[in-house]
């Protein structure tokens, strides 16, 4: 007799901002006796959370939330610590015999959980070098140069995020080798099924500046100025999440609130669209539609798959 396979572990529910991910990771936490683990990189931060969708109380409906609000905003995010943070919430609920559902669009952080992933060491002479040009010349320049030496990795960061610049040359200088030479291949610590919730870009779009319009009457501009006085400015990270930036932008005088309004929408959906690129790459992830006329259907056709790889 052929002999079964292991029944996934791990649930992950990926795509781009705005699908519909928390949602579905609440039910399927519900269903498999879970509890879900945050992969959004800035819903790490504490304060951060209109402008991060990060779910209120009664919308996580008694599911419990881990890696949420960790970090102060003038610290600066590492994949590494995340992923040593986020397989001791697996590996404990494991023990448990309780189900992990990692949710969120933070491509890296999801793949630094659940796959094998190491990170090359830093160099402080090298990290102080282009840290100083960053700060004399912007993230525009240190960019363009990631784009000559390792264009996968340059579309994969933001042009404006100048700490992961800064890090993928300085790994480039270190290993000699490009950024993504130094990320694996699907392998696996832990069996997962992957699911990705898939919205057609029109609707996508719609929802995303429908999102920032919520975003703004519920507050984001005063939860940003009362973060300000936190430090937001000097956090590395957390200054350039989306939304954040453009409104410390207005605040500074720089843009008006509504360029910065309309400004988030156009950086949101740019940033959807490399969400979706990243994981569209990894062929373990099973797609679903998740627009709103498979909306209804989408929680139990996500219940259905993952209740297949069990039992396959």
């Amino acid at each position: 007799m052929t002999p079964r396979t292991p029944a996934p572990r791990v649930i992950t529910v990926v795509g781009p901002t705005a699908a519909g991910k928390s949602d579905l990771g609440v039910f399927l936490a519900q269903r498999l006796d879970g509890e879900v683990i945050n992969a959004d990189s800035m819903q790490l931060y504490r304060g951060m959370d209109i402008g991060t969708a990060k779910l209120t109380l009664p919308e996580r409906d008694g599911v419990p939330h881990h890696l949420l609000d960790i970090w102060d905003v003038t610290e600066a995010a590492s994949v590494a610590e995340y992923q040593r943070l986020a397989r001791r919430e697996i590996d404990r609920l494991l023990a448990e015999g309780r189900t992990p559902v990692l949710v969120g669009g933070s491509g890296l952080y999801v793949k630094g959980a659940i796959d094998a992933l190491e990170f090359p060491g830093t160099d402080p002479a090298i990290r102080a070098r282009l840290e100083a040009e960053l700060a004399g010349t912007g993230p525009g320049a240190l960019h363009d140069r990631l784009a000559a030496a390792d264009p996968a990795a340059a579309r994969a960061i933001l042009p404006g995020n100048g700490r992961r610049i800064v890090r993928a040359l300085e790994v480039i200088e270190i290993t000699g080798k490009p950024f993504t030479a130094n990320l694996p291949g699907e392998k696996p610590v832990y069996e997962a099924v992957q699911i990705g919730v898939d919205v057609d870009r029109p609707e996508l779009d719609d929802r995303i500046a429908r999102r920032v319009d919520r975003m703004w009457e519920a507050g984001l501009v005063d939860e940003v100025r009362a973060l300000e006085e936190a430090g937001l400015r000097e956090g590395l990270t957390a200054s350039r999440a989306l939304g954040y930036q453009q409104v410390l932008a207005a605040l500074a005088g720089e843009c008006t609130e509504d360029d910065a309004r309309a400004e988030t929408v156009r950086a949101t959906k740019r940033f959807a669209r490399r969400q979706d690129s990243w994981f569209r790459r990894d062929a373990r992830v099973r797609w679903l539609g998740g627009g709103d006329r498979d909306r209804r259907e989408l929680p139990q056709r996500a219940l259905a798959l993952v209740e297949r790889a069990v039992t396959a």
